[in-house]
């Protein structure tokens, strides 16, 4: 079985920053890609930033040159650092890998997420 556990979410001031955290844990052959997605109320789940294995990123256009995401592959560690931050920021922030897992056909894996609310 695969965990992938959220930490650093809260309740933040617009302009202030958040770092978010994502470890993934279990029977785990390798990791390719892991990512952060977010969604909030009534509004469908859209992609944030994903990162390889190797370092290349992708960025959303509404978080591009606000949002940061790196990644400690020997700690199995994806982060997102959040600069800027804005009300429509708010949202669940739910960490993605993908990844071969021993013992399951399952490659695509989502933790429990964790709630960001940027507000005054």
């Amino acid at each position: 079985q695969v965990q992938l556990v959220e930490s650093g979410g809260g309740l933040v001031q617009p302009g202030g920053s958040l770092r978010l955290s994502c470890a993934a844990s279990g029977s785990i052959l390798s990791i390719y890609v892991m990512g952060w997605y977010r969604q909030a109320p009534g509004k469908q789940r859209t992609l944030v930033a994903t990162i390889t294995s190797g370092g290349t990123t992708i960025y959303a256009d509404s978080v591009k040159g606000r949002f940061t995401i790196s990644r400690d592959n020997a700690k199995n560690t994806v982060y997102l650092q959040m600069n800027s931050l804005k009300p429509e920021d708010t949202a669940v922030y739910y960490c993605n890998a993908d990844l071969i897992p021993y013992g399951s056909n399952s490659r695509h894996w989502w933790g429990q997420g964790t709630q960001v609310t940027v507000s005054s």
